[in-house]
């Protein structure tokens, strides 16, 4: 794991800043069919209604709102150049 990475438990906070009045609870959580990453889907209250936030966890370990960039085909040109 990236010793720069931020836990799940710490982007929960951030996001959505449960309490025991309007805590965050686990709606879905699965592996995603492309990349099979995993996922979390929270739902928590918030003082103008419900928010519902899907993290993703990146293959470094860490977790992130955004899903991870999927590697794509790519040209190299230093392996044609004499």
């Amino acid at each position: 794991m990236n010793g720069n990475s931020i836990s799940l438990h710490s982007l929960v906070d951030k996001w959505l800043a449960p309490t025991l009045s309007m805590p965050a609870r686990v709606t879905q959580f699965g592996h995603t069919v492309s990349t099979h990453l995993r996922y979390v889907r929270l739902e928590g209250g918030t003082t103008t209604g419900q928010v519902s936030i899907i993290f993703f966890q990146h293959r470094d370990g860490s977790w992130c709102v955004l899903p991870p960039v999927s590697a794509r085909p790519a040209m190299c040109t230093r392996l044609f150049a004499a």
